[in-house]
């Protein structure tokens, strides 16, 4: 189970990474700019705040 939990973390922060570099490679591309927002709006799970594991749980 930790191991799951660990690639499932690497997973997370991969998939994290991957949307920012699409992200920043489509804010440059020569595509329409509604093509680049339709794209963009679709990676909105990279932009979302990523939860704090030192902070107490509510």
């Amino acid at each position: 189970m930790i191991l799951v939990a660990i690639v499932a973390e690497l997973l997370e922060e991969y998939t994290v990474l991957l949307a920012r570099v699409l992200e920043h490679l489509l804010n440059e591309a020569p595509f329409p700019r509604r093509m680049r927002f339709l794209i963009l709006r679709s990676l909105s799970f990279a932009s979302t705040p990523r939860r704090n594991p030192e902070a107490p749980a509510l």
